[in-house]
């Protein structure tokens, strides 16, 4: 009896040693495939991109596909991004150790994690409270404690913590929203999809002499921004 326990143990944890294994090499296959063959080469982004494991991160139906090249949804109506996107944004922000990040639209946390392995601290904000408690939840259960999670409108920022070296936005409004704006630093990048929902842009700001610049750099499509009654903004 203790032998056929012994084996059944045996065999259960070299199972889950095999599907980390894995996951680990679907990681490496796509940070390759899919971010550093579209030109993302920034060494922080790819490593971040490697170690932070997309498939915790995804519902437990979709988790075969964490590593495809697409997004999936995580409920009430959202979405975990393409992991080219997720590379490609934190990648325009030009991001460095000491930098303090302001992400609005926490969905999973995945966004956040990968931010969190690059800077200094990350503040993130979610409008749906399921969302944002799940994730806070998986976010300190991993280790990170450079994280700070709020349950919130996204469209206000959050001035408390602010200002921010960087702001990333990951669902779209109609206009910039200019609590947004006010709360970038001297310095600052924010990089934000723009639009309705089929005719959205992604597009990056600098904030230089308290004068902000920006420009469109890709066509997208992400989940519209919206209030605590569930109005887009």
């Amino acid at each position: 009896m203790l032998c056929l326990l012994s084996l059944f143990l045996f065999t259960m944890c070299n199972a889950q040693n095999t599907s980390q294994t894995g996951f680990d090499e679907k990681r490496k296959t796509m940070v390759r495939n899919q971010i550093q063959w579209r030109g993302i080469n920034n060494r922080q982004v790819l490593e971040a991109m490697l170690k932070v494991p997309r498939h915790k991160f995804v519902p437990d139906m979709y988790i075969e596909y964490a590593y495809e090249d697409t997004p999936l949804p995580i409920g009430d109506g959202q979405t975990i991004s393409q992991p080219y996107i997720v590379a490609f944004m934190t990648d325009e922000l030009e991001l460095k150790p000491s930098d303090k990040v302001l992400e609005i639209g926490t969905g999973s946390g995945y966004q956040a994690a990968v931010l969190a392995e690059i800077c200094d601290t990350v503040y993130t904000i979610e409008i749906f409270e399921s969302l944002g408690l799940k994730a806070k939840k998986l976010l300190d259960e991993m280790g990170y404690n450079n994280i700070k999670v709020k349950i919130g409108d996204g469209y206000q920022g959050w001035e408390e913590y602010g200002p921010f070296d960087a702001i990333i936005v990951t669902c779209s409004p109609k206009e910039i929203p200019q609590p947004l704006k006010d709360q970038l630093a001297e310095g600052g990048r924010m990089i934000i999809p723009i639009g309705k929902k089929y005719t959205q842009e992604l597009v990056l700001l600098r904030k230089k002499n308290g004068k902000i610049k920006q420009h469109a750099i890709l066509p997208v499509r992400f989940v519209p921004m919206i209030n605590e009654f569930g109005n887009e903004y």
